[in-house]
């Protein structure tokens, strides 16, 4: 991978997205005003965010009956019980919980708060965003629509903030990816002194998707999305499932 100088772009000026809007149309339309032209390589990195709108992936709280389960994580991490049963809807296991705290792995394998359930910039007192049904296949989509407007390959990633087991503070991480490495392998490769790595691997679109996330901000900034150049990727394509670690192999779990 050769990257002597990579420039991430704001793409500022996207308007609010609903359920069915084209969203690659108007991420272009936003190119297009900051007089971007897409070259093969470049990387589009979307917030979760619009892409879950764009999908209509809302749930009215008004409308969801808690179970006994829900009730009582929500008496102990002093949530909404509405709320905790929908993360449990979207939740495979439940990992940890305390006040004001519950981490849950994701039906599509993420670790996370919440299993991504949102309610920060969202229309209405009682709807919450869930993610992408499939980040993945969501980034693939948006890719071929923006490789048959602009004639290019370029790539996708949806990024997303998490919380770390061992860290504070939040950084931008990869959900979803189409038309770059997400996880690059460098085992075998040598190090400066010819020394063979032995377990190195590089969590590509994550790098890509936390500094992007500096762009975009984390409150009321309306950066949506971020064009990056100068990155030239030598491997193959491979999504951001590459990503999740199994469970076996946490050690957090």
């Amino acid at each position: 991978m050769v990257a002597k100088t990579v420039t991430y772009t704001a793409l500022a000026g996207v308007p609010l997205i609903g359920p069915g809007d084209d969203l690659a149309g108007l991420l272009s339309d936003a190119l297009a005003v900051a007089q971007i032209v897409p070259q093969d390589g470049d990387v589009l990195v979307i917030a979760q965010k619009i892409v879950s709108k764009a999908e209509g992936r809302y749930v009215d709280l008004s409308r969801v009956t808690p179970t006994q389960r829900a009730h009582e994580l929500a008496a102990a991490t002093h949530k909404d019980s509405r709320l905790v049963e929908v993360i449990l809807a979207e939740s495979s296991e439940v990992v940890r919980h305390a006040k004001d705290v519950l981490i849950v792995a994701h039906r599509l394998g993420f670790v996370m708060a919440n299993a991504g359930v949102d309610q920060s910039n969202i229309e209405g007192p009682d709807r919450v965003l869930l993610l992408p049904e499939n980040p993945d296949a969501s980034c693939a989509a948006l890719k071929a629509a923006f490789d048959r407007r602009f004639g290019v390959d370029l790539a996708v990633v949806i990024n997303d903030s998490f919380g770390r087991a061992w860290r504070n503070g939040v950084v931008g991480v990869a959900l979803g990816a189409a038309g770059l490495p997400a996880l690059r392998n460098l085992v075998g490769a040598p190090d400066l002194f010819g020394r063979p790595m032995r377990v190195t691997e590089v969590a590509v679109a994550d790098e890509l998707a936390a500094a992007a996330s500096l762009v975009m901000g984390q409150a009321d900034e309306r950066i949506p999305a971020v064009h990056v150049r100068g990155l030239r990727f030598g491997e193959a394509p491979c999504n951001a499932a590459t990503l999740i670690r199994p469970k076996h192999m946490d050690l957090f779990r």
